[in-house]
């Protein structure tokens, strides 16, 4: 199964901390924290930001937390967690066959994780299923297949390591019958002028599988129970692989070539001091070109002049500004589903989603093609820069309406990493947020007017 050998497995066995039981981490004082802070701050001054203004003061602190939060699986110890979780369990008796004990397969689907991935140190979301084949008449308690399950994936990762990590720890730790793991792991998109609506913001998906004991074969009759099981979930079998440490990687940084070309030697060294504070070491192999990709994402955000960054296509394109129209020559005109990708300002995190526009048209407006195509460029404009959704929403506003006159209406929906890679871990939220100028700060019917145009289900919702 391609797996940690079992020497590897006791190796990391030792080395942890005791998990009986829940345990609040308080990274404030480690000095782990305060060296991720520091290299937090050259990257934000490479960004061009003021780490010291309003929004940014606490962000190192916030994005070390993060991150030691999200990787806390590196001083956790596995062996801890399923020690104390064996229960006896009776098989049939008198009977032929396999249940309870001794042969009965125990699969528990639809576990939430998510992962940061080693290659560009960006999110990505995991949906683990987890089953194995209790022996010696004993059983594991349910919620240690998912603690186990995070401790791995709360590390730098791949989907093909952590799948066999997993599946190796939960076979050495009780001694079953045979475990088996099935992943569906979805990246974040990692190129923001090619934002993918299909995608909902994760660009690169696969699924892959890792199997012991008696699921070794992978033409077995209990993988074919397992696959089946899943089936309900809507696992599309026929796309599960086995991938071998040496294919290539499913990132999708790894699409982009000379990628540490001009980065600057500083921030770099900045992001790989990251990497040894996280207890990972930057001259492994599968981490050495790590810090140019995250600086290369990072520097899509980089704080730019509006007009540069639009290329001059931006211009007045309301037919009527000289005289006042009556709201009886006026009809309610929108542009919805406009796709951005942000980075949070306070966790370095990535957010993503759409952005639905109301305005009131003249007769004699005409938006065409290239009107939309402003609204679109004035939409990723504001998302490509250490954002919150709040802001995003007012500038958004604030933009099209000097445009288009003052009645001007912004919807946001937006997906919010943060909310799921540390401490709350709320999968699937989803946040709004509205800006109303104009007419629309005061005629409720127009605002519901316009909120029931928009699409009940949006490209950028997860």
């Amino acid at each position: 199964m391609g797996a940690l050998d079992e020497g590897h497995y006791n190796a990391e066995l030792g080395n942890g901390v005791n998990l009986g039981g829940d345990v609040e981490l308080d990274f404030d004082e480690e000095p782990d924290t305060f060296a991720i802070e520091e290299a937090v701050r050259v990257l934000l001054q490479g960004l061009g930001e003021d780490f010291n203004r309003e929004g940014l003061k606490k962000t190192p602190l916030r994005v070390a937390k993060a991150l030691l939060e999200g990787t806390r699986g590196y001083k956790q110890n596995v062996k801890d967690i399923v020690g104390g979780a064996l229960f006896p369990e009776a098989g049939l008796e008198n009977k032929v066959g396999h249940a309870g004990g001794t042969g009965g397969l125990v699969l528990v689907r639809d576990l939430d994780l998510f992962s940061y991935c080693e290659s560009c140190l960006l999110p990505f979301q995991v949906k683990c299923h987890v089953g194995y084949v209790p022996s010696a008449q004993r059983v594991v308690g349910l919620s240690k297949l998912s603690r186990v399950a995070e401790v791995f994936a709360k590390r730098l990762q791949d989907p093909t390591r952590l799948a066999n990590e997993i599946c190796t720890a939960l076979q050495h730790g009780f001694r079953p019958t045979g475990v088996a793991v099935i992943l569906q792991c979805s990246h974040i998109n990692f190129d923001p002028a090619h934002f993918d609506p299909a995608c909902k913001g994760w660009a690169n998906k696969t699924l892959v599988k890792s199997g012991s004991g008696v699921f070794d074969d992978d033409m077995s009759d209990i993988w074919t129970d397992f696959l089946s099981l899943l089936r309900f979930r809507g696992v599309n079998v026929g796309d599960v692989s086995s991938r071998s440490s040496g294919e290539k990687c499913w990132c999708p940084s790894h699409a982009f070539s000379n990628i540490g070309g001009s980065s600057d030697s500083k921030i770099l060294s900045s992001v790989s001091s990251i990497l040894c504070s996280l207890g990972e070491d930057p001259l492994r192999k599968e981490l050495v070109e790590t810090p140019a990709r995250f600086v290369k994402w990072l520097m899509n955000f980089k704080n730019s002049k509006f007009e540069t960054k639009l290329n001059g296509h931006v211009h007045n394109f309301r037919g009527k500004t000289d005289s006042l129209i009556s709201h009886e020559d006026e009809h309610l005109c929108c542009e919805v589903n406009l796709t951005f990708l942000s980075q949070c300002e306070h966790h370095l995190l990535p957010f993503h989603g759409v952005v639905h526009i109301g305005y009131y048209r003249s007769n004699g407006l005409i938006m065409n093609s290239v009107g939309k195509s402003i609204l679109q460029s004035i939409v990723r404009f504001y998302g490509f820069k250490l954002q919150v959704q709040e802001r995003l929403t007012r500038q958004i506003a604030e933009t099209v309406s000097s445009y288009l006159g003052e009645d001007v209406m912004v919807v946001v929906e937006a997906s919010h990493t943060c909310m799921i890679s540390r401490g709350i871990e709320k999968f699937g939220s989803n946040t709004a947020t509205i800006a109303v100028l104009g007419r629309f700060s005061t005629d409720p019917l127009a605002r519901a007017k316009f909120l029931q145009i928009i699409p009940n289900s949006c490209p950028g919702e997860h």
